[in-house]
């Protein structure tokens, strides 16, 4: 049930619920891999872990779009670590809009990196769990894999597609010491709503999330429970909101 010495490789972890997750695993002794495209925010933020947990934590500059870039993040947790016990794929982009304004661009970032992204992760990390007949995938999904609202359609999509995706992973890994979670937040206050576009849509989510929000610690709470489940136990998804919110 203990966090202490487990691998813990976490994208998106410049900012946001990935930060948060990765100071609480932290400083439950965790050894972390941080991986963002932020690399002027992850090194300050694995020198300040190291310092004050005295755990091993090292970074790597990753774009999880692109299949290179994430098999060297798992090829370098490997080659210092020499395992990855729990593979939290937490990059996400949420720029949402209403179909009818046609911003491509948009949909096709939000498809590769919260779908093709995490597929990547889990292309890499997989057979390495599988090999060590023991491992654990996270997945930062969200409400809006339940539900759709106005415009957020394409994003929601993403969503609906990552519980399809880690359901047939849970499916596929029973029996072989593998777990699967994912974990789906209301609105949060993290960095996502500030990459909308459409001001009426950001001013709604900023004004939402500022009003009714979790915070990035409430949802790092989450992924760290699931992380310290027994073996034998698999928690497969949380929904989480405020309890002041009442729409998805």
């Amino acid at each position: 049930m203990t966090i202490q010495n487990k691998v813990v490789v976490i994208t998106g972890a410049s900012s946001g619920i990935g930060k948060e997750t990765a100071t609480l695993l932290a400083a439950k002794g965790a050894k972390l891999v941080l991986a963002a495209r932020r690399e002027s925010m992850l090194a300050p933020l694995a020198a300040a872990l190291t310092a004050k947990y005295n755990t091993e934590i090292i970074y790597q500059k990753t774009d999880v779009t692109q299949l290179a870039e994430v098999k060297a993040l798992i090829d370098s947790a490997i080659t210092k670590f020499g395992r990855i016990d729990v593979l939290f794929n937490n990059a996400g982009l949420m720029p949402v809009s209403m179909l009818r304004d046609g911003k491509v661009d948009e949909w096709e970032a939000m498809i590769d990196i919260n779908l093709k992204g995490a597929l990547y992760g889990i292309k890499y990390a997989l057979p390495i769990m599988e090999q060590q007949k023991s491992g654990h995938i996270i997945t930062t999904d969200s409400v809006a894999g339940h539900f759709t609202g106005e415009g957020s359609s394409v994003y929601s999509a993403t969503k609906y597609a990552m519980r399809a995706v880690m359901e047939g992973l849970r499916v596929e890994e029973v029996g072989k010491g593998i777990k699967s979670t994912l974990i789906s937040p209301g609105h949060a206050q993290t960095e996502l709503a500030a990459k909308i576009s459409d001001p009426k849509l950001r001013e709604a989510v900023l004004k939402s999330e500022a009003e009714t929000g979790l915070s990035a610690n409430d949802v790092a709470n989450a992924v760290v429970y699931a992380i310290e489940t027994p073996a034998n136990v698999g928690i497969n998804e949380v929904i989480l909101r405020s309890i002041d919110q009442r729409d998805y």
